[in-house]
């Protein structure tokens, strides 16, 4: 089968496209794989600086949408399923998956839109409503609003009945991606852009502020949030982890909580079919639509992470596997 193989941690040239052979399902569930989502974690995994390191080669991606060629007698899937979720060695033409990783994809959702669920959105539901107890009613910011985490907040956030979405993103065309997502006002980073961002949240602050990319976005993010506020910290695409001297949140009354999805998983691994059962609603009522960015072949691969490298993924970026 053709895939792609990290020959070495140097980020995106360390791809290559290989034939391999076809991995055994062992326990788990045979796929033949349509799309693959790529995120920014496969980007730092190229360089060796994820948390979990993997040494080369190996077959990089996570999460992938495709059919079942092979599923363990009675976990629930059958040959022929549609499935999307998190698939070992996703950038191939067959993967395998645990079976409680895997989902029947809805029928409105396409094969790329299926690679681009998993993740994002399921990291989206759980930190609004499991770790920063979101409610109906309550308004939101959301840092890198363009990207694949950020539209994924947006579309969870107003399924659940936010009252108000504003976007923060780097440029205009970032902006009408926000906007398309769903947001209800977008804000470019300036000087200004949190004075600009109380502005638009009606000039009392945001109950919720939704922050993947930490730096120095995080303390004026901070600076956005309403009394008894919480900020929610998704991760740190901007590079460096932000240091956070505790008075601020005493003297405001606001909160700081973090959401690691993967830690989640690993510590109640039935964790994300409960998460996936409470998305369905959300996307039948048609409030999921993830965004595609842009579309890559498999041999075309390193030019995908090259996105998230220059800062210009905007939605959820593809590897079209077949």
């Amino acid at each position: 089968m053709r895939a792609v193989q990290i020959r070495e941690l140097i980020g995106p040239d360390g791809l290559t496209l290989v034939e391999v052979p076809e991995p055994e399902a062992g326990e788990g569930v045979l796929i033949d794989i349509e799309a693959a989502g790529v995120s920014f974690a496969d980007l730092l995994m190229s360089q060796g600086r994820y948390q979990m390191r993997e040494e080369p080669p190996f077959i990089p991606g996570m999460e992938a949408a495709g059919t079942v060629r092979s599923a363990p007698e009675g976990c629930g899937l059958e040959p022929g399923d549609r499935v999307c979720g998190s698939v070992s060695g996703a950038f191939a033409e067959v993967g395998v998956g645990r079976p409680r990783n895997l989902f029947r994809l809805p029928e409105s959702l396409s094969w790329a839109e299926g690679a681009a669920l998993t993740v994002n959105y399921q990291t989206a539901l759980f930190s609004l409503v499991d770790r920063a107890r979101f409610q109906a009613g309550e308004s939101l910011l959301v840092l890198g609003a363009a990207g694949g985490t950020g539209t994924s907040a947006i579309q969870v956030a107003r399924g659940l009945g936010a009252s108000k979405i504003v976007g923060l993103v780097s440029t205009e065309e970032k902006a009408r991606i926000a906007r398309e997502a769903g947001a209800d006002d977008v804000v470019l980073i300036s000087d200004k852009w949190k004075d600009e961002a109380r502005a638009a949240s009606g000039g009392s602050g945001f109950d919720l502020v939704y922050d993947p990319v930490g730096d120095e976005l995080f303390l004026d993010g901070l600076r956005t949030l309403a009394p008894y506020g919480r900020l929610l910290v998704i991760g740190f695409a901007g590079g460096s982890i932000p240091q956070l001297k505790v008075n601020r949140l005493l003297l405001n009354n606001i909160a700081v909580v973090g959401a690691a999805w993967g830690e989640a998983m690993r510590r109640e691994p039935e964790m994300p079919g409960r998460v996936h059962e409470r998305l369905l609603p959300l996307i039948d009522k048609g409030f999921i639509r993830p965004p595609i960015g842009a579309s890559f072949p498999l041999e075309q691969a390193a030019d995908a992470y090259r996105r998230f490298a220059e800062r210009t993924a905007v939605g959820k970026i593809i590897l079209a596997v077949r």
